[in-house]
């Protein structure tokens, strides 16, 4: 039961919640997760709001808890490790950041970004980016070839990982390594 949730690999957690079944788009799953879990992002998003005296939005707020979790193919579900955290806890965390978006928008006075014009948004691209070199031997090639999936080809870590036929946490680890060293260099180089 550890590691992360990989398309096909059916997995139940220990408390009967079948997320391979759900990512796949399985409406009982979805209503059965939604029916057992709702009390649990309920309570998480009211400890935020309540105090912050916006009790008044807390079901609009778990339903942007609920549309989170679904979102880009569930991407946030299929990223949850059990080894790391029990469900109710990870879910409890995504409420709570959830919450905390939704307080820093109100207080701001922001406008969801779906709501501002395009032309608002662009920007010019730089004249003359900066392009770093690495140089040659700094990274293994594994590490290069995990930099080049993960930022020029904006590959997810599962997907790397998969492309690769190792562990998603081999990526990930392999990217820190990788990015430990290039710190380390500039950092000497005073880039």
């Amino acid at each position: 039961m550890g590691g992360k949730m990989a398309d096909g690999e059916a997995r139940e957690i220990a408390d009967g919640v079948d997320l391979d079944r759900m990512v796949r788009g399985d409406k009982a799953a979805w209503d059965g997760f939604v029916a057992r879990y709702a009390r649990v992002v309920f309570a998480a998003v009211q400890r935020r709001l309540g105090p912050a005296g916006r009790g008044g939005e807390v079901e609009d707020v778990v339903q942007d808890v609920f549309l989170r979790l679904c979102a880009r193919d569930f991407r946030l579900v299929r990223n949850y490790d059990p080894a790391r955290a029990r469900l109710t806890t990870w879910l409890s965390v995504v409420a709570t950041s959830t919450s905390i978006d939704h307080l820093r928008r109100q207080k701001g006075g922001t406008q969801p970004l779906e709501s501002v014009p395009e032309a608002r948004l662009a920007t010019d691209p730089p004249k003359d980016p900066v392009r770093i070199k690495i140089p040659s031997g700094l990274l293994s090639p594994r590490q290069a070839v995990i930099l080049e999936m993960l930022y020029q080809r904006e590959m997810e870590v599962a997907e790397a990982a998969e492309a690769l036929g190792i562990a998603p946490q081999t990526v990930r680890s392999m990217h820190h390594k990788a990015l430990t060293k290039l710190r380390a260099h500039f950092r000497e180089e005073d880039f």
